[in-house]
């Protein structure tokens, strides 16, 4: 049972410092759409940060899946 608690202690902090990074990124991408949009909070600017993001996302999930699947 020890064990097990912690690798679910380990699941935790790794999902925890993913996302305090993806905030990081999340701030610096709004950043980069400020200057380039002007304002971050106008519809189109915000459906293309969306967009983005989604495809970034999309793309990086192949990629780590396909590491993955090397490393087994």
């Amino acid at each position: 049972m020890k064990s097990e608690v912690i690798e679910k202690i380990a699941a935790l902090l790794t999902a925890a410092f993913g996302l305090v990074a993806a905030l990081a990124w999340n701030g610096a991408i709004q950043a980069i759409f400020k200057e380039l949009f002007g304002s971050a909070e106008s519809l189109i600017p915000m459906i293309v940060y969306a967009v983005v993001v989604t495809i970034i996302a999309v793309l990086a999930t192949i990629w780590i899946g396909r590491i993955a699947e090397k490393a087994k």
